[in-house]
């Protein structure tokens, strides 16, 4: 009888995945880079519309209606608050890409395991899985 071994056919030992690929790193890269073009777009339009570069009605001028001006008014602090929610969605989807740079992307900053693909796929910034997300959170 020979002592004969079965070469190994390169299947990886089976375990958790700790890490996506390089191609799936890309995919998440460009739907990363299509939301990034598409918030930059809007965060432009509305500091635009903030700063009155879009050709609006010259500040210099009062309506006799107050009430018209306290609309006005409120319009531009809701334009604020979003173009502030905006630019904080910027920054997020930039250090997800700055994580897929360094292949660390999709890895629960709580649990340490791989967020799965599909919810990565509808919010390609997020740091935290499910589970971690809804975990309850430790009293002070």
């Amino acid at each position: 009888m020979s002592n004969t071994t079965t070469p190994v056919t390169g299947n990886a030992p089976t375990g958790p995945k700790l890490r996506y690929s390089d191609a799936e790193l890309e995919e998440f890269r460009a739907i990363i880079n299509e939301k990034l073009a598409a918030a930059r777009s809007d965060h432009q339009q509305m500091i635009a519309s903030l700063n009155h570069s879009d050709n609006s009605a010259d500040d210099t001028y009062r309506s006799p209606n107050f009430m018209e001006e306290g609309s006005d008014e409120l319009q531009r602090e809701e334009t604020a608050s979003m173009a502030a929610r905006i630019a904080k969605f910027i920054q997020d989807l930039e250090n997800a890409l700055l994580r897929i740079h360094h292949k660390t992307y999709g890895i629960c900053r709580v649990t340490g395991e791989l967020i799965p693909a599909e919810r990565l796929r509808l919010v390609p910034h997020t740091t935290l899985s499910m589970a971690a997300k809804t975990a309850p959170r430790p009293k002070d």
